[in-house]
């Protein structure tokens, strides 16, 4: 067979799209990304109203680790604890070792305290760990996984109907990023797109046991046209460019509501190559991988 193809985004096919801006008055963008007041930040759930500097945690050393995604679990079960730091280099054509540590300093210093063998190879970066599980969507499928990090195995599997995978819908730099993971206040949630749909982003609401879908968004943010895309508080949030240094939280969606907004929310792209981007609700931080790097973001709520 011949061998798959390397994920190096192409230059014309994987070049940034403009997305589709609605007309919003300043006033009411200045409302919206002003910081809140004092002393609200940690009174649970809320808009974000600000994402701060960069924090490096670790390096990649190898050419496997320029994208990867790297995670803690917000809800763990025992023997995990919310100190276990995981992490999977992404580039390579079979996927499949999942590092575990026992604190993200362990991760920086780049011995991992075990390797899981995944049963199946990985596609992209869009896992997430969760509730003792690592959800991943397997390479070359429209299905998500839940591989039991107690049990090592994989416990449920469940295709989601009509997702693009492999380049069909992919976020702005490529890297089959077409279906993506993500966990918020409220549970697992999955980021795609249909053909139905246009290539604009779906969401779905899914139960973390079994992976049924519990409840299907479809809003009007090109997937194709924002860099990645992350769950707080049970709205979506885009951001704007992997490469620009000087990049924005650009759209929100919020499924309460079922609307969307612009924002201009300053975010900072500081190695200029960001495959990954995740919210950690126990740590209230983002968890990115940029070129190579593992970093996080301090984030507030209005």
């Amino acid at each position: 067979p011949a061998a798959a193809p390397r994920w190096e985004p192409q230059p014309l096919s994987y070049q940034e799209l403009q997305s589709e801006r609605s007309e919003v008055p300043v006033s009411r963008l200045l409302e919206e990304t002003a910081l809140g007041r004092p002393g609200k930040e940690d009174s649970g759930c809320g808009q974000l109203a600000w994402v701060g500097e960069p924090v490096v945690f670790g390096r990649a050393d190898s050419i496997a680790g320029k994208y990867g995604v790297w995670m803690k679990d917000p809800e763990p079960v025992p023997p995990f604890t919310r100190d276990n730091t995981w992490r999977v280099d992404t580039v390579g054509t079979e996927v499949r070792q999942l590092f575990q540590y026992e604190e993200a300093e362990q991760l920086a210093r780049g011995y991992p305290a075990k390797v899981h063998i995944l049963p199946k190879p990985l596609e992209s970066t869009g896992a997430v760990i969760y509730r003792g599980g690592l959800f991943f969507q397997p390479r070359r499928s429209r299905s998500v996984a839940r591989y039991d990090l107690r049990a090592e195995t994989v416990t449920a599997e469940r295709e989601i109907p009509g997702a693009g995978y492999h380049g069909q819908y992919p976020y702005s730099w490529g890297g089959y990023t077409d279906i993506d993971l993500a966990v918020d206040e409220t549970g697992l949630w999955v980021i795609y797109s249909t053909d139905k749909a246009r290539g604009a982003i779906v969401l779905s609401k899914l139960d973390p046991e079994t992976l049924e879908i519990r409840r299907t968004w479809e809003t009007n943010i090109r997937k194709r046209g924002v860099a990645n895309s992350f769950l707080i508080c049970g709205t979506l949030y885009t951001v704007s460019s992997y490469s620009a240094p000087n990049a924005t939280i650009n759209f929100a969606y919020d499924t309460a509501t079922g609307s969307s907004r612009a924002l201009s929310i300053p975010f900072e792209n500081r190695f200029r190559y960001l495959s990954m981007l995740d919210y950690n609700p126990a740590e209230r931080q983002l968890f990115a991988w940029d070129s190579f790097n593992m970093v996080t973001y301090p984030v507030r709520l209005s």
